[in-house]
């Protein structure tokens, strides 16, 4: 298991509080800032993500955002296993979306999700949570299905 240290934690919760916070419009729930690591075949990827865990924090996600930092992003946590669905509903930029088991591991990975669109987007497997990041980044940095998530919320897998 990949461990990240608490120092690299708070740099990481450091550089994400001022970019994500500049770009909360008015009116947003304020979100907690987390550190969160993805390991795929070429290395491991550290994010500094915001964390939607009630249920405004989770319908309201990133709408109105006008960019989002190259290492942030958003982790939706439902609170338990099942299956979910996700919009773009006034979300102005295109993002990938992450669909992460209760283990830890990415089941699906919808990319290039379309930014104002109400279509909604189903993985067809129950999960545990979702992270959102800007489109291409799964891609550029290749994040693929079977990789593994590096956060406390998964049970066993705390960084």
């Amino acid at each position: 298991m990949v461990r990240l240290g608490g120092w690299l934690l708070a740099v990481l919760f450091l550089f994400g509080l001022a970019d994500a916070r500049a770009q909360e419009p008015a009116g947003a729930p304020r979100f907690g800032i987390e550190a969160l690591g993805v390991e795929s075949a070429n290395g491991m990827h550290l994010f500094s993500v915001e964390v939607a865990r009630t249920a405004r924090q989770r319908e309201y996600g990133l709408m109105g955002r006008t960019t989002l930092p190259e290492n942030g992003g958003m982790l939706f946590d439902f609170g338990g296993v099942g299956y979910v669905a996700m919009w773009m509903k006034d979300t102005l930029i295109p993002l990938d979306m992450l669909f992460v088991k209760p283990d830890g591991t990415i089941g699906v990975i919808y990319a290039n999700a379309r930014p104002l669109s109400e279509e909604m987007i189903r993985p067809g497997i129950p999960v545990r949570a979702v992270i959102e990041l800007s489109a291409g980044t799964a891609a550029r940095l290749g994040i693929e299905a079977g990789d593994r998530v590096y956060h406390p919320l998964f049970a066993g897998v705390a960084p």
